[in-house]
């Protein structure tokens, strides 16, 4: 598996083949299929969006999964009335095809603890944000980024006393996180089953937390699909989310035109 980062890949990611089973697509949500916002909270999800999510999970008998840092329950709100699979909090949550839900779980009394220093600490930091995920906790610094340092060593010291835990950097974010779980791992085990399996894997990610599903797919000969500037593990790039919009619209008219042709 390559570990080379690039910052140089500028080329539109392919219309990849839609009929005959060949292909399953994965999509983180925040700063991918959603504008970042202020707060987790604000994110919506444009109706287009969903419509041409359910045209894609119809046309590949449900190849469509979520992959990304939000609990999986986050994800159905902002996806309804559309019920794709979906792995949340990095893979710490996993629902698959037939809505059977994995979840790794911290014993009640880590994440109170856990939960208690993170709040003492950030108490200090006016504009930050601490979003408590039940087996993970994300610190959020959007606001506040004059405060970056100080919230990634509370997130150092928080996790220090717990080798199950890690930390995972993103856009003015960091989260604690249980060890061993990814979006990497969570793209693997889609993979393994059904209606996945067999197919050639599409990810579109956009942050540093989409690295390791980058790598997985590039092992896999599929499509990695990088959402705005700076280094990264995937080989094609999309300058922005209107550009993902775009390119679902392009699925979309592709998929129009294959169902015209194979009526006539």
């Amino acid at each position: 598996m390559t570990t080379e980062l690039k910052d140089t890949t500028t080329e539109t990611p392919p219309i990849p083949a839609l009929s005959g089973g060949k292909t399953a697509f994965f999509f983180d949500v925040d700063g991918t299929l959603a504008e970042i916002c202020a707060g987790p909270d604000d994110v919506t999800l444009p109706a287009a969006v969903r419509d041409n999510l359910k045209a894609l999970a119809a046309a590949t008998s449900g190849a469509v999964a979520l992959v990304s840092g939000r609990p999986v329950e986050q994800l159905d709100q902002l996806t309804a009335p559309l019920k794709l699979p979906a792995a949340g909090v990095h893979g710490a949550e996993l629902r698959d095809f037939a809505d059977n839900l994995h979840r790794v779980t911290l014993p009640e009394d880590v994440a109170r603890a856990l939960q208690y220093q993170l709040e003492q600490g950030m108490a200090g930091m006016p504009g930050t944000l601490l979003e408590a995920k039940g087996m993970a906790f994300a610190l959020h610094y959007r606001q506040a980024p004059a405060f970056q340092q100080q919230v990634l060593q509370l997130a150092e010291s928080a996790v220090a006393a717990y080798p199950e835990l890690m930390l995972q950097r993103g856009k003015c974010v960091v989260e604690i996180k249980p060890r061993g779980n990814d979006k990497g791992s969570a793209i693997t085990t889609f993979m393994q089953q059904a209606p996945f399996s067999g197919r050639i894997p599409v990810f579109v990610g956009d942050d540093l937390t989409d690295e390791k599903g980058f790598q997985v797919v590039n092992a896999m000969k599929g499509i990695s699909v990088k959402v705005g500037g700076g280094f990264s593990h995937a080989r094609y790039r999309l300058a922005q989310v209107s550009d993902v919009h775009q390119w679902l619209e392009s699925l979309q008219r592709h998929l129009t035109v294959t169902h015209k042709e194979t009526k006539s």
